[in-house]
């Protein structure tokens, strides 16, 4: 090889990585990439939109554990990339971007008035990682090596390199060394000190009512057997941040599901001590604060992650420790295992208050399968998930987006396998379901996907029915249609005629403010797009429409036209209320 494109030095650092996959939409301005990545056998998948790019190279990543990569074109392929990469850096995902710039000549300062051009590194970099532009093909292997390096430090996120036309189609000047990746950045994972685990150890072995609470850095280390271990051995209850709900199968008389919020808040109080792990314990957790968190003074608080700024974060930490989850918890399983040092009266009392844990979640369930006794047409949309839960297999990877929507799918579906869920539960973002569901059907081919999304969520990116088809994702879309913004709605509903609201349950077309969506036909766009499509209203129907979604082996959609009032009435709405309230403790 006597001489190398720009792309092609880039495409051959990601294979040297193990990528196999990338995601995006060709352009001439990377001809130089692309073809390079073509022609060394790595996959191009292309969506009909940059966002769900992003989306994709996010959800392949957290399901698969390898590094998610996405391009996109300078000028408005970038613009248009930005809403994808902003929801991947708030739920934590290893995604690189890769993008095209115009030359150096005319940008990074813009000249003044130059086509497709804006300040690319600088607006990713306020919400990446980290982002660069590099200035000269000389440079290109140095930063390239450095943005790989930045994916795997820390918490995982977006990171993103800028690479102008030029040099990315242009020869560069010299071959670069393509060095193995264990030069330039870290191979193993980061070991906690002896010291370290067993001062975990012994606070945890020693606590009257520990608990673990895991976020997804247990997902990314695929710490999931280690965190069980743990869990049993202390028989310590295990609660979860909302995106790493089914890190510990919900089988487990030890998992505490996050629907189950009032139990969760009780767990934590009760709690003396707590490992939480591979969590920054945000607001979706409540801060970690009184009154849904005991008082820091009265809990002993063990602190695990592998960003070394998370520690303490939000919630103070006795004990910080800074390792990646699955060694930790591996290394602290080992520490527990030793039964000599059991206290056989302890874990006898524990035992008990998981028990009485158990029991309530039994009773949770109850209040809430009641719904389903309710078959009036057009359905009620607890029947969705129950009927999903019944009929997909267990592995299934669930995408649940949009409000109310997700709301629903999360009170009656249940996480029995690990690493099986999707969605935005850090930025709420409508309408990343679709690319979320192909990227999962990308990362485990052949397996089925379930994506219960709203109609107005599916309004976003409707046009990824047609890339699922191309690139042969077998992805099942289930779109609850109720031709409303729903959670809005009922915002408003309460805002404008608080007590009609409660006494009716609705308000008249009339006295909401633009709240209501005509119909689309999802099952005929489905169709016209070369999927299977069906349309039901009845809850006796959905069983047998998923079935046959099922059988047809490739995408359908399934438009489930469900009760717009009960729709709106989700469980755990005053729940979600409070969780944007400040919490009093500091």
């Amino acid at each position: 090889m006597t001489t190398v494109l720009g792309g092609e030095a880039l495409a051959l650092m990601l294979r040297a990585e193990g990528v196999e996959k990338v995601f995006g939409i060709i352009d001439g301005t990377y001809f130089g990439f692309y073809s390079s990545l073509h022609r060394l056998g790595i996959e191009i998948v292309t969506p009909r939109h940059e966002t769900s790019a992003a989306h994709m190279a996010g959800a392949y990543a957290r399901l698969t554990g390898r590094l998610g990569v996405c391009m996109a074109s300078n000028g408005p392929g970038v613009a248009n990339l930005l809403p994808g990469l902003v929801v991947e850096q708030g739920e934590g995902n290893r995604v690189l971007a890769i993008t095209s710039a115009r030359r150096p000549g005319i940008m990074y300062p813009d000249r003044g008035g130059a086509y497709q051009c804006f300040d690319q590194s600088g607006v990713i970099g306020r919400i990446a990682k980290w982002s660069a532009a590099v200035s000269s093909a000389e440079r290109l292997p140095e930063l390239a090596r450095k943005a790989l390096r930045k994916c795997f430090e820390g918490r995982p996120g977006v990171v993103h390199l800028d690479v102008p036309e030029t040099i990315m189609n242009g020869k560069l000047p010299t071959v670069p060394a393509l060095w193995p990746p264990a030069k330039y950045r870290r191979s193993s994972p980061l070991e906690p000190s002896a010291a370290d685990v067993e001062a975990a150890a012994g606070l945890l072995r020693d606590a009257l009512a520990p608990m673990i609470h895991a976020g997804s850095g247990v997902i990314h280390a695929g710490a999931f057997d280690a965190l069980r271990r743990v869990a049993e051995a202390l028989h310590a209850p295990v609660t979860t941040s909302w995106a790493a709900r089914g890190v510990l199968s919900e089988r487990s008389p030890l998992a505490i599901p996050m629907p189950h919020v009032e139990l969760n808040h009780r767990v934590r109080n009760e709690a003396d001590a707590v490992l939480i792990v591979g969590s920054r314990v945000g607001e979706t957790d409540w801060w970690g604060r009184p009154p849904y968190w005991r008082d820091p003074a009265e809990q002993r608080t063990v602190q695990v992650d592998i960003d070394g700024e998370m520690i303490g974060l939000n919630k103070p930490a006795e004990l910080g420790i800074v390792a990646d989850a699955k060694r930790f918890l591996e290394l602290l399983a080992d520490a527990l295992a030793d039964p000599s040092r059991a206290d056989e009266p302890r874990l006898a009392a524990r035992r008990a208050r998981v028990a009485s844990y158990g029991q309530r979640i039994v009773t949770d369930r109850a209040g809430w399968d009641k719904a389903l006794a309710d078959v009036a047409v057009p359905m009620h949309p607890a029947h969705i998930a129950s009927t999903c839960r019944a009929l997909f297999p267990p592995e299934t990877v669930l995408v649940a987006d949009g409000g109310n929507a997700a709301i629903w799918t999360m009170f009656h579906h249940r996480m029995e396998v690990p690493n099986t869920l999707l969605s935005t539960f850090k930025f709420g973002m409508l309408g990343a379901g679709p690319g979320q569901a192909i990227g999962a059907a990308v990362a485990r081919p052949g397996q089925p996907v379930c994506c219960i999304i709203g109609d107005g969520a599916m309004g976003f990116h409707m046009q990824e029915i047609e890339t699922a088809v191309r690139v042969g994702a077998r992805v099942i879309f289930l779109v609850m249609v109720d031709r409303q913004w729903g959670m809005v709605k009922m915002n408003q509903q309460f805002m404008l005629r608080p007590i009609k609201t409660m006494l009716f349950k609705h308000l008249d077309a009339d006295e909401t403010i633009k709240a209501d969506l005509g119909e689309i036909r999802w099952d005929d766009l489905a169709r016209s797009m070369g999927a299977h499509g069906e349309r039901v209203a009845d809850a006796a129907a959905l069983g047998p429409a998923i079935e046959r979604a099922l059988a047809s082996g490739g995408v359908a959609v399934v438009h489930v036209d469900v009760d717009p009032v009960k729709h709106m009435w989700a469980p755990g709405l005053l729940h979600f209320k409070k969780m944007h309230e400040e919490p009093a403790g500091r």
